[in-house]
């Protein structure tokens, strides 16, 4: 295993803010007006090696050097895979260390994330996050905070805002956009996820009952994999591919997927800097530490607007969206006469720049980003606390916060174990 000069424990005594001075001018941004020269590729290192991680090991316009993970498999395999001349690493400070490191993409579990990506900024990194972005509306905040006070550049790994057809529309959102823009469809609008788009695979992501204490394998770090969740026995349950049906590591399916649903639909709303004022869930009761299933989630905006994910799939037959002005269905289809038409003579929406090369490059921001991705992560996390409670909750999306509910917010901002903090 090829390990950086500096050692771990150096990097721990002196601190993140070391990471910072070494690291604050990237090589990219050294040159005439910001640009790299086009032989200069990009330098990568990807933090989590699973299924996510070995991925995403070849990206146009970037080189992977350095890689890490807690789970000596998972990070063999990701070595052999990408050509085996790069540096492996167990403890990803070690990563974050490394002046030569342009791009950090963190592929691990998001109990994770919201710590890396904050660490991330502090050490002059740009940042390629997976979805969720964070596993709390507090750590998003802090995340938000970091990427801005450091002048990062920032991308969130959900793309269906600017690309592929999605929920079974045939479409992509750009003509969905443009139909909401000109009013045609009046307003208030509700969005409905249902039927072939639907939560009903989300029973995938339950989380088991009862799990029995086991060994943990010689390859894992157990502990490190844990990091700032709350101490668990290990079982094979809780890992790996399994993690997403226990809270304290993600929140089901909807953690799993919402974002990939729910971005596209605050980005076509134009709802990216603002958030809804209530959720209304019904769900039977969660367990302590296992995700269950739920029934259906809704969100309402101040404005009326509604975003409702129909777990049951009992609404098959709904429009995906409609307003007083007219309805579209999956499959494209409208109530509205001469649709297609109509689409073709209005404006295009603002160009956004959708290569993340490109934003590290020129320094403009990417198309979902820390900050409207910290918005529809929210909205998942809305509808993960009102599961987690079992209740309706009315949110002040200004002040992100709970109105008269204090158990609510205090899922905002959840303790870290040891000496993990935020």
């Amino acid at each position: 295993m090829k390990k950086f000069s500096r050692s771990r424990r150096d990097f721990i005594r002196k601190g993140t803010a070391a990471a910072v001075a070494l690291t604050i001018v990237p090589r990219h941004v050294l040159g005439g007006n910001g640009f790299t020269p086009p032989s200069d590729q990009l330098t990568k290192g990807i933090i989590g090696t699973g299924g996510m991680g070995r991925g995403h090991i070849p990206y146009e316009g970037t080189r992977v050097v350095a890689l890490c993970d807690v789970d000596k498999n998972h990070l063999n395999e990701a070595v052999g895979l990408a050509g085996g001349n790069v540096a492996a690493y167990h403890d990803f400070r070690e990563l974050l260390a490394r002046p030569d490191v342009d791009i950090v993409h963190i592929a691990t579990p998001p109990h994770w994330h919201g710590i890396m990506a904050k660490m991330a900024a502090e050490a002059g990194k740009d940042i390629w996050c997976e979805k969720p972005m964070t596993r709390t509306i507090g750590e998003g905040i802090k995340v938000v905070e970091a990427v801005k006070r450091h002048g990062r550049m920032f991308r969130l790994n959900t793309w269906f805002r600017f690309t592929d057809q999605f929920y079974g529309l045939g479409t992509t959102v750009r003509p969905l956009k443009k139909l909401v823009d000109s009013g045609v469809l009046g307003w208030p609008l509700k969005v409905t996820v249902s039927g072939i788009t639907g939560y009903d695979w989300k029973f995938y992501w339950s989380g088991l009952h009862n799990l029995t204490p086991m060994p943990v394998p010689p390859e894992l770090d157990y502990d490190m994999w844990l990091g700032p969740a709350p101490y668990k026995p290990y079982n094979p349950e809780r890992v790996h591919s399994k993690f997403r049906g226990y809270w304290d590591y993600d929140g089901g399916g909807l953690g799993d997927m919402g974002q990939h649903y729910l971005d596209p639909v605050q980005y076509m709303l134009g709802k990216d800097e603002t958030g809804p004022v209530s959720v209304e869930i019904d769900a039977p009761q969660q367990h302590y530490d296992a995700v269950g299933s739920w029934r259906r989630i809704t969100y309402t905006y101040a404005d009326g607007c509604q975003i409702i994910l129909d777990g049951e799939n009992r609404d098959t037959d709904a429009a995906y969206i409609e307003g007083p002005g007219g309805k579209v269905f999956k499959g494209f289809r409208s109530t509205i006469k001469d649709m297609q038409k109509l689409i073709d003579s209005l404006p295009d929406p603002e160009p956004q720049v959708t290569s993340f090369t490109e934003s590290v490059k020129t320094r403009k921001k990417f198309a979902l980003n820390e900050s409207n991705g910290h918005r529809s992560c929210s909205i998942v996390n809305l509808g993960v606390i009102a599961l987690r409670l079992g209740r309706n909750l009315k949110y002040d999306p200004d002040k992100q916060q709970f109105i008269d509910d204090e158990a609510a917010n205090r899922l905002i901002n959840q303790p870290m174990r040891g000496p993990w903090k935020i």
